[in-house]
Parts: structure tokens; sequence; C-alpha cells
């Protein structure tokens, strides 16, 4: 993370060197946020477990394979390991909402209860903004809080697996005896490879495509969308939160929105990003009456971006591990201004901040870096 444009919170509530050993445990450490994270909690000393359903250890890090979906599995993982912090930042996407709900709370439920032994101080969550904007299959529908978003709001009148999520958390830290903190992101962006909710790789692979073969670089979503204001959350910046919220008394068994601290246009943002992409500016334009998803603009072209990465010696030659379409149409397809506001986290001491521009120039940098992008 660039020094130019982020602020940490202040080292004397971040800083691990002069505290008791900390153990991470992060869950979903392949992910976006985990990954992220990982680099956070290793650059700053801690001892972190990684679990995953696919053990990955690395200087600094033990991996632990366990099913988040098994509470066996997660028992018999377990047993042995004493983290003294928890971040999950794992999701199973399911067909309804009853599913995700089932599936996704009790993932937390049996995480926790398979750490009951284990001298845990503070579990962190991720969620996002369908706290206030409903789940998937009733997703801004019906009465919604004004914008910005704030904490305090109540909940909608509608099953969410985000609300489900947070019950088992607060039931596990009144039987267990820990502090918490939720974190409510917007549209995460950051590296990883084969994630559901990657927009930044979806966008910089749309980008190639249109580049190589000259198609149009239409934003897929809608007019208001275009037009409107919105945020973004930088993983590095979230990582950052999470720490903080964990290791600071002011982070404790809270709720908190997490952005970068910018607000933009994407009829701003969509040429900026490219030109740095270098996409001909003939072929960029906004959108002209309905949205125009990727996953329609892009159906298809799974041999295209095969050859694209035999011609360019890319390590991913598998389109739906590079983009994925339907989210990022999700995210950009919304009718309806999305804004969060950060005063509660800025009150209780957390001031970092990240450009969203340059958070998704950088992150294209290294994804050409890592070989994935051209």
């Amino acid at each position: 993370m660039s020094s130019a444009d982020t602020t940490s919170p202040d080292s004397s509530t971040t800083s691990t060197s002069t505290s008791a050993p900390r153990t991470a445990l992060v869950v979903g450490a392949s992910g976006i946020t985990g990954t992220a994270l990982v680099e956070r909690l290793t650059a700053d000393g801690w001892d972190v477990l990684a679990l995953s359903r696919r053990a990955s250890s690395a200087p600094g890090v033990r991996g632990i394979a366990a099913d988040l979906r098994s509470a066996d599995s997660l028992q018999e993982a377990l047993a042995g390991e004493r983290p003294t912090h928890v971040f999950f930042t794992a999701w199973s996407r399911q067909e309804t909402e009853a599913e995700n709900i089932a599936v996704n709370a009790g993932m937390v439920r049996d995480l926790l209860a398979a750490l009951a032994h284990a001298p845990v101080q503070h579990v962190a969550l991720v969620t996002g903004l369908k706290h206030y904007l409903g789940p998937f299959e009733a997703y801004a529908a019906g009465e919604m809080p004004d914008t910005p978003f704030h904490e305090e709001e109540p909940r909608l009148d509608t099953p969410n697996f985000y609300y489900a999520q947070e019950d088992e958390l607060f039931a596990a830290a009144e039987r267990q005896g820990f502090t918490w903190s939720v974190h409510r992101s917007h549209t995460v962006i950051g590296y990883a490879v084969g994630n559901a909710m990657n927009m930044g790789l979806t966008i910089a692979a749309a980008a190639a495509l249109s580049r190589e073969h000259g198609l149009p670089f239409v934003f897929p979503g809608s007019e208001t969308q275009w037009n409107s204001l919105t945020d973004m959350t930088d993983a590095g910046l979230l990582a950052d939160h999470m720490v903080w919220a964990s290791t600071d008394p002011a982070g404790a068994d809270e709720p908190f929105n997490v952005v970068n601290g910018d607000v933009f246009r994407w009829r701003w943002m969509w040429p900026r990003l490219a030109a740095h992409l270098g996409v001909d500016p003939a072929l960029v334009s906004g959108p002209s009456g309905a949205p125009q998803p990727l996953e329609v603009q892009m159906a298809g072209r799974e041999d295209d971006w095969a050859a694209l990465a035999a011609k360019h010696d890319l390590v991913e030659p598998d389109l739906a591990r590079v983009a994925s379409w339907w989210h990022t149409d999700a995210d950009l397809g919304r009718e309806m201004e999305v804004v969060t506001d950060m005063g509660k986290s800025r009150e209780a001491g957390f001031v970092g901040f990240r450009r969203t521009e340059r958070a998704l120039t950088e992150l294209f940098d290294r994804y050409r870096a890592a070989r994935l992008v051209p």
C-alpha cells in the first residue's frame, strides 16, 4: 500500500512488537480479503494460521486444511490450535437466501464452536453493503435507508445471511467471552485468482479482450451507476481496518462500514481505467439505454482468452477463473446511488484512506506483473 495516499491508525494501537504474542486465524485465506490480511499480519510479525479448503503454507504462515461446511472437519482441524484472534472472510454462494443463511451462518457457528477451547480474544467478521441493500434475491427491493449508509440503520425486514452470521457471532461472543467487530465493506478490490467477486481482475480481463480483438469497451452497468456517486473498498485498507478493530479497544463490539474514503462517478473513472489498460479511446463508451452486462458482452470468449493467454504467456488460460462477470454486472447494474459513511470509524480513531483510482491502477499493474493479464 502506497504511503502517499494512506494514513495508518496510530501505531501505538496496532503494533504487535511490544504486546503479548498474537496468533491470527485467517478464514478464507486465499480470497481477496484473506490474501491482504495474511500479507498485513505477516508483515507485522503475527503468527498466522491460514484456513482454506486446500492448506497452503508460506514464510510466517501455516496452512490448515478444513471444510467450512463440515463441523466435524473443523473440529478435527482446529483441535490443537490456539489462535488469539480470528478473521472470518469467507462465504459460500447458494441458490436461495434460505440456503445462504443455512450454509454461511452455519460456517460461522461451527468455526467458532470448534475454537471453544482456544484463548480467542477477538473475532472480526467481513460482511458487506447487502446489510443495507438486501440479499441477492431481494436486492435493492422495498424500502432501504437513504445514502450514505450508516451503521445504526435498523435491519431490513427480510431474511439476510449477513444478519444470520452476525447473530451467530454475537451468540458465540457471549458464550465464549471474546470481543467482536463486523466490517461492512463495499465492492472489495484486491489481488486473488479464481475469486467469485473480483471486479478488478474482471475489468482488466474485459479490457484485454477489447484491446486484442477491437471489441467495444462499454460500461456494462446502468445509467444510474454511471452518473451517481459511489465508492469502493481496497482489500489492503480492509485488512488494516480489521487489524485495528481487533487490537484497539475502540473497535471492540461494534459494526463498522469500511470504504476507501473517496467518492467518484463511473463516468469519470471508466475512461481513466481504460486509458491505463491500453484500450483504444474510440472503443470506450458509457451506457446507452439498458445495461449491457459483461455476461452478454463476453459470452463465448473463452477460446479467445485461451488464445490470448498463449500469445502473451499468461499463467491462467481459463477465463472462468479470471473473470467473474456476474458479480461486476450486479454491482454496476444497480438502479440507485450507493455511498457509505465512514464517520463512525473516524471518530473511533481509524484514519486509513486509499484513493480508489490508484488502488485499481496499482492492482492492474500487479496482475500484469504476475502474468494474469497482458
